[in-house]
């Protein structure tokens, strides 16, 4: 099982990167001449901390899968190292990519990451969401939780609760600028649909 865990984990934070931020950012541009990747032009503290997150990952698939002898110093949770816990964390980590992939497809051309301030963007409350207001990030949190189980440490552990906490913030954020711009209807969708589930 490590030793596939080891060739799963990089290939699958490469499909992941693709899958979620690059093929949906290059359509939306293609179709409409938008980077929908808005974050980045929001100088704020909580995409720079999204971004360090994302490096902290990175770095932990790489030293689990190529240098072992460096993941032992991020102290691994060997306690929690048995095959069901993995094939759970696997399972989560592959559902919940195609779960986002599947919100993502569904938002369209509204698909953003972080608050586009430039372009009013359709409320999109049909498939998916509505029965979540946030499939995306609700996706983006099972998709830590299975990180963690996969290779559980005290950096994984520390990614999956500042991750959740981060998500939180940005979801305040997000709909506070949709209650502003679709007012009403987003009013009367928050009433009808759940944050998460």
């Amino acid at each position: 099982m490590i030793e596939f865990l080891k060739l799963f984990l990089p290939i699958y934070f490469v499909i992941f990167i693709i899958v979620v931020f690059l093929l949906r950012t290059v359509i939306v541009w293609r179709k409409t001449g938008i980077n929908a990747y808005v974050l980045l032009k929001q100088s704020s503290t909580i995409s720079i901390f999204l971004i360090l997150l994302f490096l902290i990952s990175l770095f932990t698939v790489i030293t689990y899968s190529f240098f072992p002898f460096i993941y032992e110093f991020l102290i691994p949770f060997h306690f929690l190292r048995y095959q069901i816990i993995i094939l759970i964390g696997l399972s989560l980590l592959i559902a919940s990519l195609i779960w986002i992939w599947i919100a993502q497809t569904q938002m369209g051309m509204s698909w953003r990451v972080g608050i586009d301030e430039q372009t009013k963007t359709e409320l999109i409350t049909t498939g998916i969401f509505s029965i979540s207001r946030n499939p995306i990030f609700f996706g983006m949190e099972v998709n830590l939780v299975g990180f963690f189980l996969v290779i559980p440490n005290v950096i994984s552990l520390l990614v999956l609760i500042a991750g959740i906490v981060l998500i939180n913030f940005q979801i305040s954020l997000e709909e506070h600028y949709l209650r502003t711009i679709h007012r009403n209807n987003y009013e009367n969708y928050c009433k009808n649909v759940r944050r998460w589930l």
